[in-house]
Order: structure tokens, then sequence, then C-alpha cells
């Protein structure tokens, strides 16, 4: 099943710093909701477990993601998939771009295509899309945090 989300969140720091902890495993350990483990693998790579829960299907996915178009301080490509068992499969990416802020800050702009399979991929769009803005709502404020202390506005 294929899904798409995209959107922006302004956070309360300089580019640079959101830069560098868009590329600091110990930063976006974190921040991802259930993760476990980040390790960097290469330059333009990380490996990561996360528990993530979805209805009623709880799993533990790992895999491994790669960095491209990486243009510091501006932004990069990730993509990359994950196997959790039983429950499925997820893979796909997104293109992150980083703008100024208007009055001081950083715009973080996101466009994510996904694919999942398996027993999630069977609970349906509407609850899996829904459990992904949770995640991400969830991934940002907890990356602001992480940067700043402070949280972050939608836009």
């Amino acid at each position: 099943m294929a899904m798409t989300m995209n959107g922006s969140v302004t956070l309360p720091v300089d580019r640079q710093t959101v830069w560098a902890g868009l590329n600091d495993p110990e930063i976006l350990k974190r921040s991802i909701p259930g993760c476990q483990e980040m390790t960097r693998t290469e330059d333009d790579g990380f490996a990561a477990s996360a528990k993530v829960k979805i209805g009623p299907v709880s799993a533990t996915f790992k895999g491994n993601v790669k960095l491209t178009d990486i243009d510091p301080p501006n932004g990069y490509t990730i993509s990359g998939e994950g196997q959790g068992g039983i429950a499925g499969f997820a893979k796909g990416g997104a293109k992150v771009s980083l703008a100024d802020a208007e009055g001081g800050g950083t715009v973080l702009n996101y466009d994510v295509e996904a694919n999942v399979g398996g027993k999630i991929a069977q609970l349906g769009g509407r609850l899996i899309n829904g459990v992904a803005k949770k995640y991400a709502d969830e991934f940002f404020a907890n990356f602001a945090k992480a940067l700043t202390g402070e949280g972050a506005s939608a836009a």
C-alpha cells in the first residue's frame, strides 16, 4: 500500500543547527518515536530499529537509510527500508529541505513517499495515514526539544 505525506514545520533555531541535528544519530534517536537504536553506517547512512504500534499490530522494525542529494545546510533526500517480521515491511523516502524563516528560525519542508506491506498494510489507509501523521508530529516536537529544549510550531 502506497502513502504520501508532506508538510512543513518552523523550528526556532538557525539552519546550521537544524542541519547538524538532521545528521546527528543521537538527536535522531531521541526524536524518532519508539527508536531503540540509531547508528551511523557510513557518511551517508544510518542503521536503526524502532518499536511501532499501528492499531492492533506492534512490531520492531529494523532497517537502513541512505542520504543522497546532500546539499548542506539546505537539504537532502533520505531513502530506506525496514523489516518488521510478521508485521510486514516499510520502504520509501523523503525529500527534506531547509529555508530561513521570516523573523528568524528555520522552516523544514518534507515530502514523503512510502510503501508498506504485510499485516500493517491490511489495516487500511486511513489508520496507517493517521498513525504516520501522529508519528511525524511527535518526531518534530521531539526534534525541536532535542535542538532547543523548546517546542516547534507547525506551518
